[in-house]
């Protein structure tokens, strides 16, 4: 049992371990990033896992030349952009029964909130909520819950995604190693997470002045 409890951690908070994970598995360790984003985005029951912290950590790392920073670039955008389309399909299939029905490994709460968003912002809800934790998961299932167009969907799903990515990944590479960075690491994240939505906010903001006009 304190294996299995070790093990959880380590994959909720592979963020923190990635290093020591690289030292073990070396190459491999793209195969668990890869698999923990396409999780994160993919599937509705994993919106707890890291995201723009495990993306930075290891943009941060890649600069220290433990990864391959373009190889990196390339496999956690196919993740991320992999992880909205099955998410999108399986809310187009079997996504109206979570609403009608109570689920035990998805919270309601998470759903409407979801929608919410989507009611707001429209298509671009594909595009922000990559930068919103939960909200990044669950907007593609809400999507194909409320059957969006898939050429439209997926041009929103790619652009966000490697948008996503590469902010961190690179904000990660360039600035992930510098001390200041390293002691405020949370304050960090969520400085590039506001800097990197200021454009779609006063865009939002712009069409809503029209909108009443």
């Amino acid at each position: 049992m304190a294996g299995f409890t070790t093990l959880l951690d380590i994959f909720l908070h592979l963020d923190k371990y990635l290093s020591g994970i690289i030292a073990q598995y070396g190459l491999f360790t793209y195969f668990i990033l890869f698999f923990v984003i396409f999780l994160e985005t993919g599937i509705v029951i994993f919106p707890f896992l890291p995201g723009d912290s495990l993306l930075f950590v290891a943009g941060a790392i890649a600069a220290i030349d433990s990864l391959n920073i373009i190889l990196l670039f390339i496999i956690l955008c196919l993740a991320a952009i992999l992880g909205d389309t099955v998410n999108y399909w399986v809310g187009y299939f079997i996504g109206e029964k979570t609403f009608k029905r109570e689920t035990r490994f998805i919270k309601k709460e998470y759903l409407y909130r979801t929608q919410n968003f989507y009611d707001k912002h429209g298509g671009k809800t594909i595009v922000i909520a990559r930068f919103v934790p939960i909200i990044r998961t669950f907007a593609p299932f809400i999507a194909g819950v409320g059957r969006m167009n898939y050429k439209r969907f997926l041009s929103y799903n790619v652009f966000g995604g490697v948008l996503w990515v590469a902010l961190f990944v690179f904000s990660g590479y360039w600035f992930g190693n510098i001390p200041a960075v390293k002691d405020n690491f949370g304050f960090a994240i969520l400085a590039i997470i506001v800097i990197s939505l200021l454009p779609l906010i006063i865009e939002v903001m712009k069409s809503r002045r029209k909108n009443k006009s």
